[in-house]
C-alpha cells in the first residue's frame, strides 16, 4: 500500500496545520451547547498523544472509525486550557501496514526479550516444586507468552504501550523481591506468582492490532475472570503431570487475581483477604499510579524551566487531583 503522510505528535507545535495517520483512542460522540453531535477522541502515535475534536460530525460515521482503529486526519493544533488539542477538519478511517504500526503505537523503551528473560529467571527461583512447575507451565505456553510480551497493560492509563504489561509485571516482581525481606511473614512464592498472574488476563482482554482497544471477551468478561480461567486450566495440567500443587495455594492465587484491584468499585471481585493479596494489591497500585503521575508531569519537557501558570497539570481523574509538575530540587 502507498505510505501516507505522518507528522509525529511530539513534533507538533502549539499551533499549526497537521496532516497524518494516527491511532484513534476512545472515539466518542459528545454534544455541543447547541445540542449538535461532535467527535471527541485522542490521537496517538509512537511519540505521544493529543486530544482531538471535530465539531461537525455525523454520528453514523463513528462505527467505521471505531472499527478501523486508525484514521487519516487533517486539522489545526490550538491551545485550550494550557493544553494542545487538534481541531479536526477531515477524518477518514484507513488501513495501515505493519511498518506504519511501528510508528503509530507506542512501545516500551526497554528490550522486550531481555525483560522476559529476567522475569523468567525470577519465576524460576520459586522454591516450592509445584509452584515452580506452575510457572514453567505458563512460560512454556508460547502463544500466551507471545501475547504477554507484546500486550499493553491498559488502553490509555498506565503502561499503555506495546510491551507495557511485561514491563509493569517485571517492575512489580523486582520491587517485591527488594522489600520482601522486610516482611518475613509473607510467602515469597505466593507473592511472586501472584504478581506474575494478576494481570495476565489482559493478554485476552486487550487488542493492539488496530490500536489499543478491548476484545469482545474483554468487554464481556474482563481480565480478572479470563486470568482465573487460564490459571485453572494450566494448574489442571500441572496436577495431571503429577506435580504437587496444594489446593490452598491455588485457591490463594485465584483470590489474588480476583482481588488485586482492591475495592469492589474499582473492579475487584473480592476484597483482598490474605497478607499476600494485600501486598500484591498495594504494590500494583503503587506502580500504576506512580507511572501515571510521572507521565503526566513529563518533567523532561520542563527541564529548561516552566512558564508561570503551567506548574500544575489539569485534574487527572485516575488520581483525583492536579499534580505539581516541577522537581523542586532541579533548576
Amino acid at each position: 500500500m502507498t505510505s501516507m503522510p505522518h507528522a509525529f505528535i511530539r513534533d507538533l507545535g502549539d499551533v499549526g496545520y497537521v496532516e497524518g495517520v494516527y491511532s484513534l483512542v476512545n472515539p466518542q460522540i459528545g454534544t455541543t451547547r447547541q445540542g449538535k453531535p461532535f467527535l471527541k477522541c485522542l490521537l496517538r502515535d509512537a511519540s505521544g498523544e493529543i486530544a482531538a475534536r471535530k465539531w461537525t460530525f455525523e454520528e453514523s460515521a463513528l462505527a467505521a472509525l471505531t472499527s478501523a482503529g486508525f484514521a487519516f486526519v487533517r486539522g489545526n493544533v490550538q491551545r485550550y486550557q494550557n493544553q494542545r488539542q487538534l481541531i479536526v477538519e477531515q477524518i477518514e478511517p484507513t488501513e495501515v501496514s505493519d511498518e506504519q504500526i511501528l510508528d503509530l503505537l507506542p512501545t516500551t523503551k526497554h528490550d522486550i526479550p531481555a525483560m522476559f528473560a529476567e522475569l523468567s529467571t525470577i519465576l524460576g527461583s520459586l522454591r516450592h516444586p509445584g509452584m515452580k512447575a506452575l510457572m514453567q507451565e505458563f512460560l512454556a505456553n508460547e502463544s500466551l507468552m507471545e501475547r504477554f510480551r507484546r500486550a499493553p497493560a491498559a488502553t490509555s492509563l498506565h503502561h499503555a504501550y506495546i510491551g507495557g504489561l511485561l514491563e509493569h509485571t517485571l517492575q512489580l516482581v523486582k520491587v517485591a523481591d527488594s522489600i520482601l525481606p522486610l516482611y518475613p511473614g509473607l510467602n515469597r512464592d505466593i507473592v511472586i506468582a501472584g504478581l506474575f498472574l494478576h494481570d495476565l488476563g489482559k493478554t485476552m482482554e486487550l487488542s493492539w492490532d488496530r490500536g489499543f482497544s478491548y476484545t469482545a471477551e474483554g468487554n464481556l468478561l474482563g481480565h480478572t475472570v479470563q486470568g482465573l480461567l487460564v490459571l485453572r486450566s494450566l494448574a489442571g495440567k500441572v496436577r495431571a503431570a503429577g506435580h504437587d500443587l496444594p489446593a490452598p495455594a491455588l485457591l490463594v492465587l485465584q483470590h489474588i487475581v480476583l482481588s488485586h484491584h482492591g475495592q469492589l468499585e474499582f473492579g475487584a471481585t473480592k476484597i483482598p483477604a490474605t497478607p499476600e493479596a494485600i501486598f500484591v494489591h498495594h504494590l500494583d497500585n503503587l506502580d500504576a499510579k506512580t507511572h501515571i503521575a510521572l507521565a503526566q508531569c513529563d518533567r523532561a519537557s520542563i527541564e529548561g524551566g516552566i512558564e508561570p501558570g503551567l506548574e500544575f497539570t489539569e485534574r487527572i481523574w485516575s488520581l483525583d487531583t492536579r499534580l505539581y509538575r516541577p522537581d523542586p530540587l532541579q533548576g
